[in-house]
């Protein structure tokens, strides 16, 4: 009996090859947008703590200026990095969404090809079980041709 091979396995090797592709594609664009919303979560943790320094420098008895004015200046930068990372993860968000719809049209051609391998191996089993059941047969007749 003649084992089954599939004719488009390179095919379907191919397919498996191209989803795990995108799928790395969706992971690192993954990572890079956690990476930017821990990065904003940061920044925004600093405003906060700028903010506080620059009301603190600028209450009590004596105000501090200068201190007023670096914290003041720090919080302005630490609001710009947050606004850039804001357009950097919107910009990530479409480019991991497009990597998505990819990735399931990518699962969807290897699925194709492997219900054409489901399919081929069940016709190349049923024509081995009625090669099988037509052997028996013919065993059948050659015993009773012998026994009468």
């Amino acid at each position: 009996m003649p084992s089954f091979k599939f004719r488009l396995q390179p095919v379907l090797a191919q397919r498996e090859r191209d989803e795990k592709d995108r799928m790395r594609v969706v992971a690192e664009l993954e990572s890079r947008r956690m990476q930017i919303e821990d990065d904003i979560r940061a920044s925004q943790g600093r405003i906060v703590e700028g903010r506080r320094a620059v009301a603190q420098a600028l209450s009590g008895g004596r105000v501090d200026l200068g201190a007023a004015k670096l914290g003041s200046a720090a919080t302005m930068r630490h609001d710009q990095d947050a606004r850039r990372g804001v357009l950097e993860m919107a910009a990530v968000i479409n480019q991991l969404e497009s990597a998505r719809n990819e990735l399931i049209q990518a699962s969807a051609r290897r699925r194709a090809i492997e219900l054409l391998r489901d399919r081929a191996l069940e016709r190349h089993l049923d024509e081995e079980k009625r090669r099988e059941n037509n052997a028996m047969d013919d065993l059948m007749v050659m015993r009773r041709a012998e026994g009468a």
